[in-house]
C-alpha cells in the first residue's frame, strides 16, 4: 500500500466522519465543526495528491498553496458562522436547529 493510499484512506475518512456529523448534529456549533472536518479532509487529499505526483518541487508547492487556501476559507466560514451562532442565540435564546425555524418572524 502506498503513502498516497493511506493519506487518501485517512482523507475520507475525515470527510466521512464530517457528513455524518453534519448529518446528525442539532446545534450550529456541532455542524460548524463538521464542515471543518469535511475541509481538512479535503486539504489532506489535495496536499497528498501534490505530494505523491510532483516530478519536481514546483509541483509540491501548489498543491500546499491551494491547501492553504482551503485553510483560509475554513477560517473565513468558521467567523461567519459563529457571527450567525451569536445573533440566533441572541434573538431566539439558543442555537438548537429546531427552534431556529424561522428567519424574519411575523408582526401579528
Amino acid at each position: 500500500m502506498t503513502s498516497l493510499t493511506l493519506f487518501l484512506w485517512a482523507s475520507l475518512i475525515l470527510l466521512a466522519l464530517g457528513l455524518v456529523g453534519l448529518i446528525t448534529r442539532r446545534t450550529i456549533v456541532g455542524m460548524l465543526i463538521s464542515v471543518e472536518l469535511l475541509l481538512n479532509g479535503a486539504g489532506l487529499s489535495i496536499v497528498a495528491a501534490a505530494k505523491t505526483s510532483s516530478t519536481n518541487g514546483l509541483v509540491d508547492i501548489h498543491g500546499q498553496l491551494a491547501a492553504l487556501f482551503v485553510m483560509g476559507l475554513a477560517a473565513a466560514e468558521a467567523t461567519i458562522v459563529l457571527a450567525m451562532v451569536l445573533v440566533a442565540q441572541r434573538r431566539f435564546g439558543t442555537v438548537a436547529t429546531e427552534a431556529i425555524t424561522t428567519i424574519k418572524g411575523s408582526k401579528a
